[in-house]
């Protein structure tokens, strides 16, 4: 079994499909760490902190024990320099994540020729799944609970509700 890999991504908000790919990880390396990026100039649905937090609930509740969630900045391949990882998780659904996926690898491949990319396709089940498309569908009130687990679920819910309590109030 390889040591230790990393998971990066926005996580906003952490889907079905990132928990499949997580726990095939889980599988192969004896640690994943779930890298949440910190962007300050992009505005997410949730806080770093709160994506972190949900992360987190759902690895407790999925029993998945080797995992570990850490936030970062900056250029993955420094962090990924900084834990000791030289394995980089991806992950794949339709053939644009492959052509996205392929140029940000031979990107990450000149910044650190020794950080390997290794991409694992999500399970059928979960190819319709993004989280662009949970957060939209989530804003207009529609069923996401077959996408999200149920933590994020909630999470969702009442971060709608309160959006939409402060529109209403105007």
């Amino acid at each position: 079994m390889l040591k230790k890999a990393v998971f990066p991504g926005s996580f906003n908000p952490f889907h079905l499909g990132h928990l499949d790919i997580l726990r095939r990880a889980a599988r192969v390396f004896e640690q994943v760490i779930v890298a949440v990026y910190e962007n300050p100039s992009k505005p997410l649905l949730f806080t770093v902190e709160e994506r972190i937090e949900l992360v987190r609930e759902t690895v407790k509740d999925a029993q998945i024990s080797n995992v570990q969630v850490a936030s970062f900045r900056g250029l993955t391949v420094d962090y990924l320099k900084s834990v000791e990882a030289y394995v980089m998780i991806r992950g794949l659904r339709v053939f644009s994540d492959f052509e996205f996926e392929f140029r940000m690898a031979l990107a990450n491949q000149r910044l650190a020729p020794e950080i390997e990319i290794v991409n694992f396709m999500t399970g059928e089940q979960y190819i319709h799944i993004s989280s662009t498309t949970v957060r939209e569908i989530a804003s207009l009130g529609g069923d996401v609970s077959s996408m999200v687990p149920p933590n994020v679920e909630a999470a969702l819910r009442r971060r709608f509700a309160d959006k939409t309590s402060l529109s209403t109030d105007m």
